[in-house]
Parts: C-alpha cells; structure tokens; sequence
C-alpha cells in the first residue's frame, strides 16, 4: 500500500481520470480503487486560474496578507485565496512517477497543510452546499503548484463543474499520447 498523500484541485479531482493516469485506465481493478482514498479539502494561500488554452487549471501562492482572515473563517472558495480539491490517500511510488510525467515541466510538486472537510448534509440534499461543510483536521499533503509564469494564467478561476460537464468524457477517453 502507498504512504504518498496529493492534494488534487483539477482535472484530478476527477477518479476517472485519476485513475487514468495512474492505472491506465478509469476504471480500474476494484483492489486498485481501494487503495485509495478520497476526501474533499481546502488549501488556503493559494488562488487557482484557469490556464490559457487549456482545460486544466494552475495554482499559485498569493501574498500571506490577503489569506491570514480566511485561515480562521468558514472555507469560501469564492474569495480567491483558498482552494477546494481532494485530498487523496494510498499513493504509491510508482502512481507518483506517473503523476509526475503528466503533470510535466509547468509544475513543480510543494509540501503544503490543508484542511479535510467533512460533508454535512442535510434532508434531501443530494448536493453537497460548500456553506454546510465542516472543517476537519489539518494535513500535510504534497500538491502540484504551476511555475510556467503567470502570465500564461487567465484572471479567471478554474471551474470544476464545467469542466466535469464539458470536457471529462473526453479526458477519460483520450488516449495517453493526446496529454
């Protein structure tokens, strides 16, 4: 079993795709799906962009004045200086090597804390409401910080929701060459 732990924030989020990268296929074999484990988390300090031409978001650190008021308010990823993503567990050396290759040279890996959040819902909501989430505990989590120049950053954020809607059947589908 893997002792590597990732914070994802993008098209990683995604296990389909996840999976993908680091087994070669969306839907793996049931014992590789459950060495993993997924749990949503925020990083606080960081801002996420979309990346010009691209269906994949960056992150980048933002100045500590503009993040230390979010650090003890409830998570609000709205507000530009924090992230919502997955944290994932169980990540083996070799699923590292493999991340490290798609990630490729416009990202460099840090070591950073986020915060686990547990889902809190309630009656019939089968959506998560980011205003129910609780916190949890702090964790030491490797990431993928964007280091190819903000200039190639759009002032806009990454949106999961349409990415997931838009462009993840074809991320599952691509054959490995297209990346």
């Amino acid at each position: 079993m893997g002792d590597h732990v990732l914070f994802f924030y993008g098209t990683l989020m995604a296990p389909q795709i996840l999976h993908r990268v680091i087994h070669g296929q969306a839907n793996p074999e049931p014992w590789q799906k459950a060495m993993l484990r997924f749990q949503p988390a925020i990083l606080h300090g960081y801002r996420r962009h979309r990346v010009q031409g691209a269906d994949y978001p960056g992150i980048v650190a933002v100045p500590e004045t503009q993040s230390e008021t979010e650090k003890t308010s409830a998570p609000n990823p709205h507000s530009g200086t924090s992230v919502m993503g997955t944290l994932v567990s169980g990540l083996t050396d070799g699923d590292i090597h493999r991340l490290d290759r798609f990630e490729g040279s416009e990202y460099e890996k840090k070591q950073v804390i986020v915060r686990t959040l547990r889902e809190a819902l309630g009656g019939e909501n089968k959506h998560v409401v980011l205003s129910v989430l609780m916190r949890g505990e702090e964790v030491s989590a490797v990431t993928y910080v964007y280091t190819a120049g903000k200039d190639m950053l759009e002032d806009a954020e990454w949106d999961f929701e349409s990415f997931k809607r838009d462009k993840m059947a074809w991320w599952v589908g691509a054959d490995e060459s297209e990346w």
